[in-house]
């Protein structure tokens, strides 16, 4: 399997994938000289598996989650929840899940694939407690926001089955995860590296693991996370039920699938290719250099967008000059520590943020309601990337936006990746000022008054004690950069790799 990170092909800053770029332009979200993306050769070659057959024939859907054998507890909190009808991952999946079965589901980002495996985790736990450090159920996703994500969606749930749920992510306090481990939780939800050293420190063990789910499994191959997940894999208890949810199933997963799942029920509701019906998606071909006036326009726009570039560096960057144009903008990417990037989300949730700049952190696990537009300034590196982004908006039967701002160099390898991706884009020529601009993503003349937005709760200095050493690290926030205090010396601080 290829373990190796994607290149980002526009600066020489380092991307989310800690991989140095090939370009020398640093701004990643302006001019390159790249092919850019790699189009259907990389799809071709990490191309989708033959979905296995199952020997044992497969229990039909359901039209409701009434005929689901489920604790009439959970049944209560679907319906108190609002959530009265199932997606087609769900009414598909939920049947075997809950009758024990190993389960392959393919569903697009928004599909419901968490509900689809979450409600069976938390019902075939149901009853039983954890001995500490011992939990029953495992989830594991690749990222700290899709931790989150699940964790939250869950939770009412959980509580109204009285199961405790821990969540074990890096970025956050190990001494506080292992606490919660010691306390005991049926149900852990965590990425493979932080759960890894938890286990290796003596906090965890994963004997008594009997249901297993694998979230966009796909992801953690790419990033690497796959000799990790195999051997916590290895650690739960034999013969228990393993679940893999993902929005695209590609050769690396079909090692997992070979490997750890028995007679999997598979349920494939979407294509490999699938796009979402209500979302539409735009090709809008733009000059270098009216790019930048471009993208200020739009993130001037009345509502929230979440903008996709392909480094840390070029997202600081562009979250400095979009403030002082007056955009409430601020940046989300693998440099933030993981209490900024929580109050960051929060921040963009309730509109203190409208414009979002993140990278490839963000594709997966975010879930913002009523998000309407996602912007690519920089195209991404493959069809799996671009469906992981698009998959933003448009969630849950709501309609979205999908816009890449495509070079004169990009276009024909755009044109490539979108045929990949199974989509077919409206190709627009436009300029900053253009009336169809507008009309396709809201872009206003910005007001060029400085903008302000609340701090993303810096990190506390290591080693500070005193409280002017406190004070220092609670200064005005301004996107990325964090402002000195005037007492003291200014000083230079890197963008973090």
């Amino acid at each position: 399997m290829n373990r190796t990170p994607r290149l980002s092909h526009q600066s020489t800053s380092r991307s989310d994938s800690g991989r140095r770029s090939r370009s020398g332009d640093a701004r990643s979200y302006g001019p390159s000289r790249s092919s850019g993306p790699r189009g259907d050769r990389g799809a071709r070659a990490q191309g989708e598996f033959a979905l296995p057959v199952s020997v044992t024939a497969a229990l039909p859907a359901v039209a409701s989650f009434a005929e689901l054998a489920m604790p009439a507890a959970l049944l209560a909190t679907l319906t108190g929840q609002g959530v009265s009808t199932p997606f087609p991952i769900q009414a598909a999946t939920l049947p075997n899940s809950l009758a024990g079965r190993d389960v392959l589901g393919r569903g697009r980002t928004g599909s419901g694939k968490t509900l689809a495996y979450g409600l069976a985790v938390l019902a075939r736990t149901a009853g039983r407690r954890a001995e500490p450090r011992r939990p029953l159920a495992l989830v594991l996703v690749p990222t700290r926001e899709l931790a989150q994500q699940v964790t939250d969606a869950l939770a009412p749930y959980a509580r109204s089955v009285a199961l405790r749920t821990a969540t074990v992510v890096g970025g956050m306090p190990i001494g506080r995860q292992a606490q919660d481990l010691r306390r005991g939780a049926e149900v852990v939800i965590a990425t493979p590296g932080r759960l890894k050293d938890l286990i290796d420190r003596g906090h965890c063990s994963l004997d008594q693991v009997a249901v297993t789910v694998l979230d966009e499994a796909d992801q953690m191959a790419d990033m690497g996370f796959m000799p990790q997940v195999t051997a916590l894999l290895e650690q739960v208890a034999p013969g228990g039920q393993r679940m893999l949810f993902s929005a695209t199933l590609d050769r690396n997963v079909d090692l997992l699938v070979r490997r750890f799942l028995t007679d999997p029920v598979t349920h494939s509701v979407d294509p490999a290719t699938a796009s979402v019906s209500t979302m539409e998606h735009h090709l809008l071909q733009v000059q270098s250099f009216d790019k930048s006036a471009a993208i200020t326009r739009i993130a001037s726009r009345d509502g929230g967008v979440i903008m996709f570039t392909d480094t840390r560096h070029a997202a600081d960057r562009l979250v400095l000059e979009l403030l002082a144009h007056g955009v409430k903008a601020a940046a989300l990417h693998g440099g933030k520590t993981q209490p900024q990037r929580t109050a960051t989300l929060e921040h963009f949730r309730t509109g203190q943020v409208t414009a979002l700049i993140a990278t490839n952190v963000a594709a997966r696990g975010i879930h913002i309601d009523a998000l309407d537009l996602v912007v690519n300034l920089d195209p991404p590196t493959d069809h799996k990337d671009y469906l992981h982004r698009a998959g933003r908006t448009a969630r849950a039967g709501a309609s979205g936006t999908v816009v890449t701002l495509v070079l004169p160099h990009q276009r024909r390898s755009m044109a490539r990746l979108m045929t990949s991706a199974g989509i077919t884009a409206q190709t627009l020529q436009v300029r900053s000022g253009d009336p169809e601009l507008a009309r396709i993503t809201g872009a206003r003349i910005p007001t060029d008054v400085r903008a302000v937005v609340p701090n993303p709760v810096p990190e506390r200095t290591r080693g500070a004690s005193s409280a002017a050493g406190r004070r220092r690290t609670r200064a005005p926030y301004a996107g990325s950069a964090t402002q000195p205090s005037r007492s003291a010396p200014p000083r230079r601080t890197a963008i973090p790799a």
